[in-house]
């Protein structure tokens, strides 16, 4: 590996692989013959446990690369000591831009690295220039998402108004950009639902409904980046959050920010007091972090460098990165087409068992089955050899199972899987 190019082991092996298989629609065949080698560790586990893993929408299975990546950043650190900061600053350059090109934009700048979309968002809000800014928001979006709204709106730091959703725990998008006024200054709302998979289709409505009221749109592209190929409707955000924990395979810790160019100051300096930047910072986002310069006023770096914050986790961008070069050395139009196909035939399989699906018509990477007792549904799955898990209906009526097949699932083993599925639900 190139201590300063961000070079990483396995970029040959998956370089080889994903040509090997040729440049057309993702087939079984190819898949297993030349991906799957990649993944022997946790296809191995799940023989040996006997269980099909369905909740590749939760916790993504790591390649097995993944863990020469983290050792060869680990032994840099043995090795070089401070010298170290050479390959792990590589690695951070090339997460940023292998990011930029899953989520189609020219700048890696403007993508910045974060812990969490949590700490994502906390960034966007603390950028805002209005003290006590108000904030749409859907009761659709993940628990840390709607946690912070809610522990900041009860400190009195922001307003939050909630678009409820339907009785089938469906967001009318009509009704999130009708909640949009012209005192509103930052909507907040998901791609793809976190719970029922509902994908938004009118995205772009609810970004022109905001910037005629003046507002900044924060889209939540958790369940979509690395699930359906994010279009120009969607970059005209003024900021997205996302991670790596699922569909690109990299892990706990490995999220980002991306901030709409339009935001980012292109000269380095003091930013004007009404504009947008975060106080949510540290170090590594000033002017000169390395000069230790202790001017009055804060000199932030420019560009996305702006918003970066105080020393990183830096082992997470080895973690991370295997999963992310494969998704793009693949492609996530190839990906989306076979997910579809596999959504496909596990969906008529348990439909011919007499399992109930809820699936939404537009939806992201899973299929859905209505149930009652979601943790006694998820306990019988388990008991017999299913690994998925389910969350509870955004109306507060009842509950959904999540079924996610990937490129790891055969059609063998989805055919094993919805008998399974059946006898634990049925």
């Amino acid at each position: 590996m190139g201590a300063h190019d961000g070079e990483l082991v396995c970029d040959p092996i998956i370089e080889h692989a994903v040509r090997a298989m040729g440049s057309g629609a993702l087939t079984e065949a190819g898949l297993v013959e030349h991906v799957h080698p990649l993944f022997s560790r946790v296809l191995a586990r799940n023989v040996s446990a006997d269980e099909i893993y369905l909740a590749n929408h939760s916790l993504g299975r790591p390649l097995d690369c993944v863990r020469d990546e983290v050792v060869a950043s680990l032994d840099s650190w043995y090795e070089d000591l401070d010298g170290a900061w050479g390959l792990w600053m590589a690695q951070r350059e090339r997460y940023r831009a292998e990011l930029a090109r899953l989520l189609g934009v020219d700048r890696a700048d403007s993508v910045v690295p974060k812990t969490s979309a949590a700490q994502g968002l906390r960034s966007v809000i603390h950028a805002l220039p209005k003290d006590r800014p108000v904030v749409v928001a859907t009761r659709a979006e993940f628990d840390s998402i709607e946690f912070v709204l809610k522990a900041m709106a009860h400190k009195g730091r922001i307003e939050v108004r909630w678009v409820d959703a339907d009785e089938d725990g469906l967001i009318e998008e009509g009704a999130v950009a009708r909640a949009i006024g012209p005192d509103v200054d930052l909507v907040v709302c998901s791609v793809v639902c976190f719970a029922m998979g509902q994908m938004l289709t009118k995205v772009g409505d609810v970004i022109d409904a905001a910037h005629a009221n003046g507002a900044k749109v924060l889209l939540d592209a958790y369940h979509a980046a690395g699930v359906i190929e994010l279009g120009d409707a969607h970059r005209h955000a003024d900021f997205m959050i996302g991670g790596n924990y699922k569909y690109t395979r990299g892990g706990p810790g490995a999220c980002w920010l991306w901030v709409n160019a339009r935001h980012l100051r292109d000269a380095p300096g003091v930013p004007e007091r009404d504009s947008v930047f975060t106080t949510e910072t540290g170090w590594f986002a000033k002017a000169e972090p390395f000069a230790y310069a202790r001017s009055d006023a804060p000199e932030f770096a420019k560009g996305g460098d702006g918003w970066l914050e105080a020393t990183e986790p830096v082992l997470t961008y080895a973690q991370a990165l295997p999963g992310l070069v494969l998704t793009n050395a693949i492609g996530v139009g190839r990906l989306r087409a076979y997910s579809l196909e596999q959504m496909g035939v596990l969906g008529d399989l348990l439909s011919a068992k007499g399992v109930s699906l809820a699936t939404p018509e537009s939806h992201g990477a899973y299929v859905l089955v209505r149930v009652e007792d979601s943790k006694g549904a998820i306990g019988a799955l388990k008991a017999h050899g299913v690994n998925a898990d389910a969350r509870p209906s955004p109306s507060g009526h009842g509950a959904f199972v999540r079924l996610c097949p990937d490129l790891l699932n055969t059609r063998t083993e989805l055919e094993d899987a919805s008998e399974r599925i059946a006898q634990a639900l049925v």
